[in-house]
């Protein structure tokens, strides 16, 4: 159906056979374009750092391949971050008592300042989005994206598996969906320094 009306064309899309893929990739898209950009605009810390920062904060100690599972990104990726943020004086990385070669992060004060401010912000765009939500849909959806997020295949595919190869994570040919990408052990990922 031919159509210049935008809306009636994302209704199509949305209601296409790749309904799932296109809904919340369409979502994400969305949000990327005023979440994430406003915060590198006025912090000057795109996602991947500062939801690096997020994750240092709550989990003091953690392992640059920890963010791997995390936030599914290239190991490249990470390793900018975590140089970026570094340099800026927003976390340190400290031997790990157990095996030297290995780092912990952990936020500096100056990072722990910065993410509470855009963590207040984050907050309040968050409320904005999910506004169109009731209490009761807001928990449906959340239950939802938490069982896809716990599944086996949101990270890992038999369909795409030079995706892997590309994001760090691991193959799965002939592993159990039980597996998890943290169970891969030591992927080579080192943290940028």
């Amino acid at each position: 159906m031919q159509t210049d009306d935008p809306d009636a064309m994302l209704a199509q899309l949305l209601d296409s056979d790749l309904s799932e893929l296109l809904s919340i990739s369409y979502v994400v898209l969305a949000n990327n374009q005023v979440t994430n950009r406003h915060i590198e605009r006025v912090h000057d810390m795109p996602v991947q750092c500062w939801s690096a920062l997020l994750a240092t904060v709550s989990f003091p100690g953690l392992r640059a391949r920890d963010l791997l599972h995390l936030f599914p990104r290239p190991q490249n990726t990470v390793s900018r971050a975590l140089a970026l943020l570094e340099a800026r004086g927003l976390i340190e990385q400290r031997p790990c008592p157990q095996d030297a070669r290995a780092k912990r992060l952990y936020l500096t004060q100056n990072g722990s300042d910065l993410l509470a401010t855009i963590r207040q912000t984050a907050r309040l765009r968050q409320d904005e989005i999910f506004g169109v939500l009731d209490a009761g849909e807001r928990a449906t959806f959340l239950a939802l994206c938490r069982k896809i997020a716990a599944g086996p295949r949101l990270v890992r595919s038999q369909v795409m598996p030079d995706q892997a190869r590309r994001t760090g994570m691991p193959l799965d040919a002939g592993v159990s969906d039980a597996r998890s990408p943290r169970d891969s052990g030591d992927s080579g990922f080192s943290s940028g320094k």
